[in-house]
């Protein structure tokens, strides 16, 4: 849903991708990247974005029709996002003037509220729910890419810091499978670092072990879990060129 196209300009389209392929499926009501996408009650939505910054929660139905359904409290680009427990929460971003260093929580209409804070603002996570608890792993955090990966229990409202990725890593993507939260691709604070790495996260302890690895390094992915595997979907690479490709990965499972 948009993103950036060879030129580097935002673009409109919506593709619908899978083990199949990707086509064409559709147009947003406006240009933006930047953006964060998740699923609520079988719905897509598509959350903030750039150029300049959003507020606006787009749902996209079945036949790829766009409408508002919800506004975030401040606009918002380089945010991340995971639907858990019949919420969207959306993580950190951008205003076009400073960083955020919220978690944000959306029922599904209206306006979302801040459920937390993070230790700092955070730009460009990978974000996954499992287990009751949303995991936010890496970041920008000011002009730095971080190897921390913190956990938030909506139950409790606490946001703690539980593992470290093996590097820094951010404008990685991240999904949830068998109770491991998957991280993929990403990159170092510049352009041009981008991993090939895929990371396991058990959340019960905290271990990071490498579960496989992309077929080119890449960073700004769309991840998803789609029939036992891993969606891993266009990006960026090294070279700075940007990627068509579609790749179904199935990753090593961690083991205890």
């Amino acid at each position: 849903m948009g993103g950036l196209d060879s030129a580097d300009a935002s673009t409109s389209r919506l593709v619908g991708a899978g083990p199949g392929g990707a086509r064409a499926i559709g147009r947003l009501p406006h240009p933006l990247h930047d953006a964060a996408a998740a699923t609520l009650a079988g719905r897509a939505y598509l959350i903030g974005g750039g150029e300049p910054s959003y507020g606006e929660i787009t749902a996209i139905d079945a036949r790829a029709r766009a409408r508002l359904a919800g506004t975030l409290p401040a606009p918002a680009s380089d945010v991340s996002a995971a639907a858990l427990d019949g919420r969207v929460y959306v993580v950190g971003g951008y205003t076009g003037t400073r960083s955020l260093d919220t978690i944000v929580a959306w029922p599904g209409s209206g306006t979302a509220r801040v459920a937390a804070h993070l230790p700092h603002p955070l730009r460009y996570a990978a974000a996954a729910a499992v287990a009751g608890r949303l995991i936010v792993a890496g970041g920008t955090s000011g002009e730095r890419a971080t190897a921390d990966v913190y956990a938030f229990d909506p139950a409790a409202s606490a946001v703690r810091r539980i593992a470290t990725l093996p590097r820094p890593l951010t404008h990685a993507a991240a999904a949830a499978l068998a109770g491991q939260v998957y991280v993929v691709g990403g990159r170092g604070a510049t352009q041009g670092t981008q991993s090939s790495e895929v990371y396991a996260l058990d959340p019960r302890d905290g271990r990071v072990v490498r579960a496989g690895r992309l077929p080119v390094a890449l960073s700004d992915t769309g991840v998803a879990a789609v029939d036992g595997g891993l969606l891993v979907a266009g990006g960026r690479e090294a070279g700075g060129s940007l990627s068509d490709r579609v790749y179904l990965l199935r990753p090593r499972r961690s083991g205890r």
